[in-house]
């Protein structure tokens, strides 16, 4: 039995999971990818319209926010596990390589949010030798 269920009376219903709960919001998990010309960040997201995501870069952070929406009332008559949550959920990514801000993009596709960071492409220039 694992120590902290025995302290933690939410631990066995929620399991793994308890630790993707940030106060009111909840965290999805996250996939990042370096490739030669851009970083990739996948995020699982499914369930969640693209209407109801907002993705935004400041600096060198990319931050995802947005809501999950439960599932048309049923005639549920006890609970006995939970483990996909809904409601807002917020993810910040601090972003290590200089990518292009104007050139990112974000895709919405069979429950991931793939966004694509561009890397900058290094500035070359000659320096003039004074006499």
């Amino acid at each position: 039995m694992d120590p902290k269920s025995r302290t933690d009376p939410f631990a066995e219903l929620f399991g793994e999971f308890s630790e993707r709960l940030r106060g009111d919001r909840w965290q999805p998990a996250i996939d990042v990818f370096e490739s030669e010309k851009s970083i990739s960040v996948r995020f699982e997201l499914a369930g969640v319209r693209s209407s109801d995501v907002r993705v935004t870069i400041d600096g060198d952070v990319l931050r995802v926010t947005g809501v999950r929406k439960p599932p048309p009332d049923s005639d549920v008559l006890r609970l006995h596990q939970m483990e996909i949550a809904f409601g807002p959920f917020e993810r910040v990514v601090r972003v290590p390589v200089a990518f292009d801000r104007d050139a990112v993009s974000a895709h919405l596709e069979e429950g991931f949010l793939t966004v694509s960071l561009p890397k900058r492409l290094p500035q070359r220039r000659r320096i003039e030798v004074e006499r």
